[in-house]
């Protein structure tokens, strides 16, 4: 008996004296968090999506707070939420420019037809990396979906063949941008109107061949623009969004019609 009361108060005595050293080292480590953190955090949409440029939510709201990142980094909320940061932070912000992703590309079952019968894996990654291209364009969307698999917002879905974006939902995060193997999809400010439907490189008479709606290299767009907006590089049109004004000369004359409103 005498042999258990001893080694009952011997296991009471080691557990007082590490509850002791935890609680004398939590306070010398003790890290002071600026309860600003946690309200920013709160603010924030939660999808750590990293369109930020930070790791997640709770990474950029630490930087907002230290000021290593503006009110309005997070691209993908509302004005709504940047007025809050602000108020919190106590300076006055104004929303970041709203972004969307586009495809560069618009080789639908319509338009291009299919030169293989894919039976792997239903991963646009995993058929890029066996050297697969399903449709008769090399440089065409694949189709199976990486991108939509990626969004979190269910705002790109793959439509006749080719992944499209609704424009409604979709926040500019990038992260079906990232997913994409072909780098197809590009992410541009929500204000710029209009997007070349394309990326073959091939020049006009190859595209023809294997694409209807594909970007020939005739650069009429080029000649319509007034303010050189668009320009024809690669035998593909691109174009640059600081001078684009919106007109839409440029798709009013495109004979492929690969140059759209988004």
């Amino acid at each position: 008996m005498q042999e258990i009361i001893v080694a009952t108060l011997v296991i009471g005595v080691i557990g007082l004296v590490i509850g002791i050293a935890l609680v004398a080292a939590g306070k010398k480590f003790y890290v002071a968090v600026d309860e600003r953190v946690t309200q920013v955090r709160e603010c924030l949409p939660g999808n750590n999506c990293g369109a930020c440029g930070y790791a997640g939510c709770d990474a950029v709201a630490s930087a907002i707070v230290s000021g290593e990142a503006p009110v309005n980094a997070c691209p993908v909320g509302p004005a709504s939420m940047v007025e809050k940061i602000g108020a919190i932070m106590g300076v006055e912000a104004e929303a970041s420019m709203r972004k969307v992703a586009f495809v560069k590309c618009n080789g639908d079952c319509e338009h291009t037809s299919n030169k293989n019968h894919y039976v792997g894996i239903k991963d646009c990654r995993a058929a890029a990396l066996a050297g697969v291209s399903t449709a008769s364009c090399d440089y065409g969307c694949l189709g199976f979906g990486s991108c939509v698999k990626a969004c979190s917002l269910d705002a790109i879905h793959i439509v006749n063949g080719v992944a499209v974006v609704d424009t409604s939902k979709c926040k500019g995060c990038g992260m079906c941008a990232a997913a994409c193997p072909k780098g197809l999809i590009e992410v541009v400010r929500a204000d710029k109107t209009y997007a070349v439907r394309c990326s073959n490189k091939d020049k006009g008479p190859a595209v023809k061949k294997v694409c209807s709606a594909g970007c020939l290299g005739c650069k009429i767009c080029e000649k319509q623009c007034e303010h050189e907006a668009i320009q024809v590089e690669g035998n593909v049109a691109h174009i640059d969004y600081d001078k684009c004004v919106g007109c839409g000369k440029c798709a009013e004359k495109c004979p492929a019609k690969c140059i759209a409103k988004q």
